[in-house]
């Protein structure tokens, strides 16, 4: 007698997937934290790292516990600009005086190769004609100069002017030294953003024809 029921195949049971053992976790584990590493490591080092103000002098763009991102590719596709504030290296006079050589510092450029600058009655002066810098905190009380930035150095100064141990004091920046230029703060909330690069105006009279404040 036939069956009304149409045979069916075999139902085949799908494997059971393998079970990987504690070692391999723990190698999987090693290698994804060493990857993770390799390219915060190389993050740093070519492309962005933290920073944080410790000192006043940069006062008041910048206040002693701002976090900034120092970022480090810009200057590999063109040189520092005018008003760029950037983190350096100390020069080899600096680390003369005791300073290590990874305690970075943290100034505005403020001349470039070949300008000429001068300080005198409380301006900055270059090439001969002073500079309108609303950004600082109070006119230099000081004199220096007039020296021409030699190539490939800079002439950086803090916006404190009257606090700051900058160029007036050890001399020209050199280019190898400087690390990045400060691109955005994210610490305190309160004065999240960018950090802006302060336009450096020159003013279209010449040293003979703007009176000097005594």
């Amino acid at each position: 007698m036939t069956s009304d029921k149409t045979s069916q195949p075999p139902t085949l049971t799908p494997d059971p997937k393998p079970t990987p053992t504690t070692g391999k976790l723990w190698r999987e584990n090693l290698q994804m934290l060493g990857i993770a590493l390799l390219l915060a490591l190389l993050i740093r080092m070519f492309v962005a790292e933290p920073r944080y103000i410790p000192s006043d002098s940069m006062v008041p763009t910048l206040v002693v516990g701002d976090r900034l991102v120092v970022e480090k590719l810009s200057y590999h596709l063109h040189p520092p600009e005018f008003g760029d504030i950037v983190v350096f290296d100390p020069p080899p006079q600096l680390q003369v005086l005791g300073y290590a050589k990874d305690q970075a510092f943290i100034k505005r450029i403020i001349g470039k190769p070949g300008d000429m600058v001068q300080v005198k009655a409380g301006k900055v002066w270059i090439d001969d004609r002073p500079l309108t810098e609303p950004y600082i905190a109070a006119t230099p009380d000081y004199t220096w100069g007039p020296m021409r930035v030699p190539e490939d150095t800079y002439f950086v100064m803090g916006d404190n002017r009257r606090n700051s141990n900058d160029s007036h004091v050890w001399g020209f920046l050199p280019r190898n030294n400087i690390i990045g230029r400060a691109w955005f703060r994210f610490w305190p909330l309160n004065r999240l953003g960018s950090v802006a690069t302060a336009p450096l105006a020159r003013t279209a009279s010449s040293e003979a024809t703007v009176p000097l404040v005594p």
